[in-house]
């Protein structure tokens, strides 16, 4: 139910490999660019030495201003990177159409109140994917791999860490512009508005295409003890997508989610509640079966009236 309209050759199934390439090294050119260019900032907007911005990339976060200018550099190098790519990449590259005024007329507040009730169930019982995923141990003969992943966990975990430890208020605002609002707006305009109808003509499948759009969403994080509950929550918004019609609604699903829990890391560091962030050791299976239960029963729901209401959806690579 996608809509994603190309008369582009490269688009063309018969042209899938030339078209993924395309779409790799436009991505991560523009990344890179971007991030590039918001590092030549950095020093003039946050009054930081080079010495110090040197010094906060390779992860010496007792700078001044230092989780300010990671945010910007995040924001600009990552939330808005992968909106401008896939903008690029569907207005000059496939020549394609999503069609946003068509996608506005498909959302409405009962849909809404539904898909974030949704992901909100999600949440809750993704708390149980992240304990089983935390206990992957991988074969004694893999045991180098492992170390790796370990190492890089923790690298990330600390930069996460210190990202979300907001000392003021403008800090928090910031933290939810950037971590729920951008990263939202870019990643699914670039993995369910772009990839997902791609792989999904490709495959020929619907949820052939959701499915390993979800892996490559996860895997880009190179988070891989989160890896599984991220593919969990890219693959539930790109079933909302396919069901709805219209990319709004994993869109504010993802803002919701992104932004809910830097909001309870945040009132967790300031006494409000317990919550540690990297905790993976308990789970609280009540809170995961009533999530899971929501979730089923919502998506359910979810499906049907959007099934419904939008069975004579267009779409087409």
């Amino acid at each position: 139910m996608e809509i994603y309209e190309t008369q582009a050759e490269i688009a063309q199934r018969k042209s899938w490999l030339l078209s993924l390439v395309v779409i790799v090294l436009v991505t991560f050119g523009t990344l890179i660019l971007l991030q590039a260019i918001s590092l030549a900032f950095v020093p003039f907007l946050f009054n930081l030495s080079v010495e110090d911005l040197l010094g906060l990339m390779s992860g010496n976060y007792d700078v001044p201003n230092g989780r300010m200018a990671l945010l910007f550099v995040q924001g600009i190098g990552s939330g808005i990177g992968f909106w401008v790519a896939a903008w690029i990449i569907l207005k000059y590259i496939e020549k394609a159409d999503l069609h946003w005024e068509i996608q506005g007329e498909r959302i409405n507040s009962k849909n809404l109140i539904l898909a974030l009730g949704i992901t909100l169930g999600a949440m809750l019982f993704n708390g149980l994917l992240v304990y089983w995923n935390a206990q992957l141990t991988l074969p004694e003969s893999m045991s180098g791999l492992e170390t790796w992943m370990k190492e890089m966990e923790t690298q990330l975990m600390e930069l996460t860490k210190y990202l979300t430890d907001f000392q003021t208020i403008p800090e928090l605002l910031a933290g939810v512009l950037v971590i729920g609002v951008l990263a939202g707006v870019g990643e699914e305009v670039f993995f369910r508005g772009l990839i997902q109808p791609k792989m999904q003509g490709y495959f020929k499948s619907a949820h052939w295409g959701i499915w390993i759009t979800a892996i490559i969403f996860s895997a880009i994080h190179v988070q891989f003890y989160g890896f599984v509950p991220r593919v969990f929550l890219g693959a539930l918004f790109g079933y909302l997508y396919h069901y709805s019609g219209s990319l709004w609604y994993p869109i504010l699903a993802h803002i919701f989610n992104n932004g809910l829990t830097v909001l309870i890391v945040y009132f967790s560091n300031q006494g409000a509640f317990e919550f540690d962030l990297e905790s993976t050791d308990t789970v609280s299976y009540p809170a995961a079966l009533f999530g899971l239960l929501v979730l089923i029963l919502g998506f359910l729901y979810f499906r049907k009236v959007n099934l419904k209401t939008n069975a004579e959806l267009d779409q087409g690579i």
